[in-house]
């Protein structure tokens, strides 16, 4: 009589890890950069979008950042948090240098009439909110590296908690919580900030 047959194998999901593919395209393999470009080219110019406005800008800001990780994957840290943060990181800081090129050069090219009282104004708040991020930013490093891991893609990145969870692979449950402890703690480092205070602040 023939021996009933073993359970069924585990379907494979055939999607190397991210940490894994990383590491192949720093051995030269292109087939991986294409990879992590597919999985991640759409969240990254969803962020740089909402960063930027312009589409033609922001589609700048994904290829400066895709070519920074094809010339120097070695700088992503998989000891530090996951792939998926370390470049939605990187896509917002350069998303932010761009818009901040931008408005340098509007200044110096386009002559200040009646007409751009609104935009003035809205530079000023532009420029009071960049001293206010970087004191979040700041704070930010201050948190354990898994709470830090989930308030960058939710402040910088403007994701939901379910989208973090998806990017970071992290149960939403932990997610959350994470994020309440994460709160807690900026709230005490930031809390003469929150109060109003701007000692310091050149006028």
């Amino acid at each position: 009589m023939a021996e009933p047959p073993g359970p069924p194998a585990a379907p494979s999901t055939g999607r190397p890890p991210d940490a894994d593919l990383v590491h192949r395209l720093a051995q030269g393999d292109r087939a991986a950069f294409g990879e992590l470009y597919d999985r991640y080219g759409t969240p990254a110019y969803s962020l740089a979008r909402r960063i930027c406005v312009d589409p033609g800008l922001a589609e700048d800001v994904v290829q400066e950042a895709f070519l920074a990780l094809w010339r120097h994957p070695a700088r992503f840290d998989p000891t530090r948090g996951s792939f998926g943060t370390w470049l939605m990181t990187l896509v917002h800081h350069r998303a932010v240098d761009a818009v901040r090129r931008e408005n340098t050069q509007r200044r110096r090219t386009v002559p200040l009439t009646d007409d751009d009282s609104a935009f003035v104004e809205s530079s000023d708040h532009q420029a009071l909110a960049s001293v206010v991020s970087a004191e979040v930013r700041a704070a930010l490093h201050t948190l354990p590296e898994e709470q830090r891991q989930v308030m960058a893609l939710a402040y910088l990145g403007g994701y939901t908690q379910a989208e973090v969870a998806k990017l970071t692979g992290v149960p939403l449950g932990t997610v959350k919580s994470r994020t309440f402890a994460a709160i807690r703690r900026l709230r005490g480092t930031l809390g003469n900030l929150w109060a109003g205070e701007t000692t310091g602040v050149e006028r």
